[in-house]
């Protein structure tokens, strides 16, 4: 499979702080690729290297197979964007905006190509209403319709549902998983709801403070027999002791706060809980922690459960 995005050794030092340290990556042809990380990890001055806005302090980039120091111009035509705020002409509705970045970008669109990408981006309706009268979502979504205007290969995504509503986010979801399934687009997106990364990203990529952490599929990261369990009961300190005198013993894991912690097979619950249940064990709580969110958190800085991943 055909590598759309060939990132190596790519590191960015801004005077005395190394935003990007020795980053590499591959995106693949088709991909969903969520690009994960603290605010300060470096993930938005990756994505102004990747679309030229910044000059890396090293390493290589490489989009479509081809160098992006020596063919930017051919390279950033297949290749669509939105970065934080998208800027547009506030005073110009919403079609006049998408037909005038669509004859910057060199492309001819009809008045229904038009229409219809604003009704792909949730703007059926509003498409002759002002910019200026959007809230910050529908500008949002305005800006998506505007990468998309001349039918890119490659779409990066910083933060897409930043000022969205939980329909908006829902909407921006669905569109992303059409553009990749439906249209064929490689995808490269950067986002704080790890929730919403988890339903679409075919891979992800995980980094803390400049540095990669993880990169892998949803089933290379989330192993069901690697799955960590938190148990809460009236009497955690008795329960330790019988948990410590049965089997499961070899399933603990080192106590980071009061709750009790092992890591098993996830198929291996229904099991754990009949035998508290059996031991008269005042249960509260028994929580699989299994998510890209729990995963997060143990990768990077917010490393409660670490230890129960890699001892």
């Amino acid at each position: 499979m055909q590598d759309i995005i060939k990132v190596t050794g790519l590191s960015k030092q801004f005077s005395n702080i190394k935003a990007v340290n020795n980053l590499s990556f591959t995106v693949q042809n088709g991909d969903v690729y969520g690009f994960l990380g603290q605010n300060g990890a470096g993930k938005s001055t990756t994505i102004r290297m990747l679309l030229t806005l910044i000059t890396p302090t090293e390493g290589e980039i490489e989009l479509f197979g081809l160098n992006l120091k020596t063919h930017r111009h051919q390279i950033l035509q297949q290749v669509g964007a939105i970065i934080e705020k998208p800027d547009m002409y506030l005073y110009l509705s919403a079609y006049e905006n998408l037909r005038l970045f669509a004859k910057l970008s060199g492309v001819h669109c009809t008045k229904k190509i038009i229409t219809d990408q604003l009704h792909m981006v949730g703007l059926g309706g509003r498409e002759n209403d002002k910019v200026k009268t959007f809230s910050q979502g529908m500008k949002q979504r305005l800006g998506i319709a505007i990468s998309l205007v001349h039918n890119p290969k490659l779409i990066i995504l910083d933060e897409p549902t930043n000022g969205l509503d939980p329909q908006g986010i829902a909407d921006v979801r669905n569109l992303i998983l059409h553009l990749s399934r439906e249209m064929g687009k490689t995808v490269f997106v950067s986002s704080h709801l790890l929730n919403e990364i988890e339903q679409v990203a075919t891979r992800v990529l995980i980094i803390d403070k400049g540095k990669k952490i993880v990169e892998g599929s949803a089933a290379e990261l989330f192993d069901p027999s690697q799955t960590i369990v938190e148990i809460d009961t009236l009497d955690n300190k008795q329960c330790m002791v019988l948990l410590q005198q049965s089997s499961w013993q070899q399933y603990l894991q080192p106590q980071r706060s009061h709750t009790i912690l092992l890591k098993l097979h996830r198929n291996s619950l229904p099991d754990l809980h009949k035998w508290l249940v059996q031991q008269d064990c005042a249960l509260l709580s028994l929580q699989p922690r299994h998510t890209l969110e729990d995963f997060f958190l143990q990768v990077t800085s917010g490393k409660q459960y670490v230890e129960a991943f890699t001892n």
